[in-house]
């Protein structure tokens, strides 16, 4: 059956494609969506195909045989999955989970096509070795945080990366984000507390002091 093509808009590079690879992908590509809580992918399984993100989010994380978490990275609108690529290029399992934060809707491009189409199309594989250099650097980054920088740097980071002075997240939640335990962040939250640095409610952790948070952030750059 052919699919419309309308969403490739989010993808302006493949605006590009050859007439050959638009019709491949047309006939072959489908639609798939996901609630919040599914399981994309565990860890061990076959990939079946190339993901583009249409809408929604989700968590690809990795799990410690302890069963400590660690998110890796997250999946947005208009973006691709690094590990769903790497398993295709080299005829791999997944060596991580992922699971739908926010509703999800993705283009599912078979791994027979997505071969096809990275022999075939010079666009469509230019596309992708793109997007996977740059989705590889941001782990690159990650794993420069998780081996020289301090857990007290890597928390004040995160507090500043969310964005807005109140956070809304479990100390749980912040331990998985940063590959923890749960006590070890609710100690490093006391200490900076006790500076007057943020104060913390149930469930909600409210920045005071931006600036010293930042300081601590840069410390170990």
């Amino acid at each position: 059956m052919m699919q419309s093509l309308g969403w490739i808009s989010l993808f302006p590079e493949l605006e590009a494609l050859e007439d050959s690879a638009k019709k491949l992908v047309s006939q072959y590509a489908r639609i798939v969506e996901a609630p919040v809580g599914a399981i994309g992918y565990r860890e061990g399984d076959h990939c079946g195909g190339y993901v583009l993100r249409l809408k929604g989010r989700s968590r690809v994380y990795k799990m410690s045989a302890s069963g400590r978490e660690i998110v890796l990275y997250r999946v947005g609108a208009g973006e691709t999955c690094v590990i769903t690529t790497t398993c295709l290029l080299g005829n791999s399992q997944y060596p991580a989970s992922t699971v739908v934060e926010d509703d999800i809707q993705d283009v599912i491009i078979p791994e027979a096509i997505f071969h096809k189409l990275m022999i075939d199309s010079p666009v469509f594989r230019q596309y992708v070795m793109q997007n996977y250099g740059a989705l590889i650097s941001d782990l690159i980054v990650l794993l420069d945080e998780v081996a020289f920088q301090t857990l007290d740097a890597r928390l004040a980071k995160w507090l500043l990366d969310m964005g807005n002075n109140t956070i809304q997240r479990t100390h749980q939640q912040i331990a998985d984000e940063l590959g923890t335990a749960r006590e070890v962040i609710s100690r490093q939250l006391k200490r900076l507390e006790q500076k007057g640095w943020l104060t913390m409610g149930r469930g909600v952790i409210e920045i005071q002091q931006r600036g010293e948070l930042l300081k601590l952030a840069n410390s170990n750059q």
